[in-house]
């Protein structure tokens, strides 16, 4: 979603495209975080409460451990990662993409959207993991 709404405003030569994109991103991903948090928490709770004594362990342990990541990894995505990155944009005097690239808060901001990329990635890795256990669960 980034790439296209950087590449749509800057299409239209529109002011602070980078600005205007960076908040259309930043709010996205806060739905998206959130909604990774919570429901999975919700789905591991559910199953642990909702298993049967005949569930598997294994696919039990699997699938907490999978929620419990995309739990963890949305959380820290939202609450520490962004959380940062708005606490940067909010100190800096310039926009990010007019600082120069050696400059501290450029360099810093540079870490963090890494680290938010990353967190994304194990998040949708971790929910995949975790659905492929939970519908294999119910074939069985």
């Amino acid at each position: 979603m980034a790439p296209a709404a950087f590449g749509v405003l800057r299409s239209f030569a529109v002011p602070n495209a980078s600005e205007i994109a960076g908040a259309i991103v930043n709010r996205s991903l806060g739905v998206v975080n959130l909604s990774g948090f919570f429901i999975g928490l919700v789905v591991l709770l559910s199953g642990l409460v909702l298993r049967s004594s005949s569930s598997r362990t294994l696919s039990l342990v699997l699938q907490s451990i999978s929620l419990l990541i995309l739990a963890i990894a949305t959380g820290v995505g939202h609450w520490v990662i962004a959380a940062r990155i708005q606490a940067l944009r909010a100190a800096s005097q310039l926009r990010i993409d007019q600082l120069a690239a050696d400059d501290p808060t450029k360099v810093a901001f540079d870490s963090l959207h890494g680290y938010s990329v990353q967190a994304l990635g194990i998040a949708m890795i971790a929910a995949l993991v975790a659905i492929l256990v939970i519908v294999r669960s119910i074939k069985n």
